[in-house]
């Protein structure tokens, strides 16, 4: 079964960070999921712009840059004129006057656009916003901090969102919480691609060319 897996490097060790992007990419992870925030939409700091810059110029990997800032608009250029033709920049819909807007300088700077949608946030609330993007990032946990538990009324969300994706033509990646189960629940359902942090990747005894082995022998 083809899926994506994507290394959340908020989890890396940063003592190593060349050390571990070089790791992961050896062992076959398919993209780098980097967390920017700001310390306002979400209580906390993670990465930073110069860690984004650092990891894209260390790896030919795609990169999933999943903005949980206030109003990106306002800043949107500086990820922009750092990542790759192809890369992927995820907003959040509610931390935006005019969401459409951004996703558009995001269309015509040759990026992926993307939506990420809360736990708490309603498919009817960016429903239209379905038409423009071309992958949704499900959180499956409150944005913020990694390390938490699952919410199990995300995964009606994700049903329902499986059952348009085809009709408006966007791809679903699964982010928060994410464990062997789910990849093996959802994955055949059409998920396209699954976050990877503490719960799978990171922090483990093996190395990370042995875990994604395990991961993608999963039997379905």
């Amino acid at each position: 079964m083809d899926f994506e897996l994507t290394a959340s490097m908020m989890c890396a060790d940063y003592g190593n960070l060349k050390k571990e992007v070089r790791e992961l990419e050896a062992g076959g992870i398919d993209s780098f999921h980097i967390d920017i925030m700001d310390g306002r939409y979400v209580p906390n700091f993670a990465m930073s712009l110069n860690d984004m810059k650092y990891i894209a110029s260390a790896t030919r990997k795609p990169l999933d840059v999943h903005l949980m800032i206030e109003h990106p608009n306002n800043c949107i250029e500086l990820f922009l004129d750092n990542l790759r033709t192809g890369d992927t920049v995820y907003i959040h819909p509610e931390a935006e006057y005019h969401p459409s807007t951004t996703l558009q300088k995001i269309i015509n700077a040759g990026m992926i656009p993307g939506i990420a949608v809360n736990p708490g946030t309603s498919i009817e609330t960016v429903y239209e916003m379905l038409r423009i993007v071309k992958k949704v990032l499900v959180m499956s946990v409150n944005p913020g901090n990694a390390g938490q538990m699952y919410l199990p009324y995300v995964g009606k969300k994700m049903t329902r969102l499986l059952s348009m994706r085809r009709e408006m033509d966007f791809q679903i990646y699964w982010d928060g919480a994410c464990g062997a189960d789910k990849i093996l629940e959802f994955a055949p359902k059409g998920v396209r691609g699954f976050v990877l942090g503490t719960t799978l990747l990171f922090g483990k005894k093996q190395t990370y060319g042995e875990t994604l082995e395990n991961i993608r022998r999963l039997r379905f």
